[in-house]
């Protein structure tokens, strides 16, 4: 098969674009030479570019602002071989098809991609005992791919680059005779939390005299955290609101550990190799059997029993009661195990 471009569509958030990136690894082992070219939404150009195996990113956010037939022209001037549409977008798999995309593949859970692929793979993401990096893997397998990835083989195909040089603003602020733990307590709703009380109270038991603990999240998180948990521990270092995606890559790259729900960011740690501590609700398909950050110091902690009764709800009772003290020990496990000591 000879194939020189193949696009990788995935329109959503930062997390699953993060574990969409294997997908690019692994065609860049198939087809040395092709070009792999990243549909995305603006606000994840810096976690793609940040990958060697994504040759260029092509904005939707951007590209959706365009009148039909411009649009068309843009998917059809990309010469691109292969379209996989990883997340799924009716009106984007429209659009490869009037674009004359030869190899367009989708999954058959779409009724429009019966219309648009003409490659279908079969599978249900929701009842699946797979990874998510592993069910991306799926739809490249008329590809080439023959076998089911291990996840501690998974974790290698990131293509992370050296992200850019920390800011000395904030590379000062990083202490040399410390762990420098990354505490993210909120999630902009994309997951179930741990709770602002958990994250205080951990932040209590941390000894300060072997951490320096960060807070880090949005402006608009900032506020609530300042007034939750950020005023009662004035020995927490505040930058929420302070980063750029692409910074704060960066000041990750330059810290120890984070510990977080599953979001973006956890999983960034965990490529770049952090003690990367996730927790997570027991519910399917929420739970780390799915959504596990992929590391070679990543772990996570989850109730251990299997439990739906806070599905339709924001919270989840089994998560919020994972005490601060289990996720201190777990850390120090994982810090541990990995040859450091405190």
């Amino acid at each position: 098969m000879d194939v020189k471009k193949i696009i990788i569509s995935r329109t959503d958030s930062i997390g699953d674009v993060m574990l969409t990136l294997p997908v690019a690894g692994v065609l860049k082992s198939i087809f040395p030479d092709c070009k792999i070219l990243f549909l995305g939404r603006s606000y994840t150009k810096d976690i793609a570019e940040i990958s060697i195996h994504v040759d260029s990113f092509h904005d939707w956010t951007q590209i959706s602002s365009f009148e039909q037939k411009a649009r068309i022209k843009y998917l059809k001037d990309l010469n691109a071989d292969v379209i996989i549409h990883v997340f799924p977008v009716g009106e984007i798999a429209f659009l490869a098809l009037k674009a004359k995309i030869p190899i367009r593949i989708g999954t058959s859970g779409r009724i429009y991609h019966f219309l648009t692929c003409n490659k279908l793979v079969t599978m249900s993401r929701r009842r699946s005992d797979l990874h998510e990096a592993q069910l991306n893997l799926k739809l490249i397998r008329s590809l080439g791919l023959l076998k089911t990835i291990p996840l501690n083989e998974i974790q290698n195909l990131y293509g992370f680059r050296q992200p850019d040089p920390l800011d000395d603003s904030f590379k000062k602020i990083i202490a040399k005779d410390k762990f420098n733990l990354i505490l993210h307590p909120k999630s902009k709703g994309s997951a179930r939390e741990w709770g602002l009380h958990n994250f205080s109270r951990l932040i209590s038991i941390i000894p300060g005299d072997k951490f320096r603990i960060f807070i880090t999240g949005t402006q608009n998180e900032g506020e609530l955290l300042k007034q939750e948990i950020i005023h009662m521990h004035p020995e927490v270092v505040d930058l929420t609101g302070r980063f750029t995606l692409r910074q704060f890559i960066s000041f990750i790259n330059e810290a120890d550990g984070f510990i977080s729900a599953s979001t973006g960011p956890l999983h960034i740690a965990a490529a770049l190799g952090k003690f990367a501590l996730g927790i997570y609700p027991p519910i399917v398909p929420m739970h780390p059997g799915r959504w596990a950050p992929l590391g070679k110091n990543a772990d996570y902690i989850v109730a251990d029993k299997k439990c739906s009764a806070c599905r339709k709800n924001k919270s989840c009772l089994c998560m919020e009661n994972i005490t601060p003290e289990e996720v201190y020990n777990r850390l120090l496990s994982l810090i541990e195990k990995n040859g450091k000591n405190f």
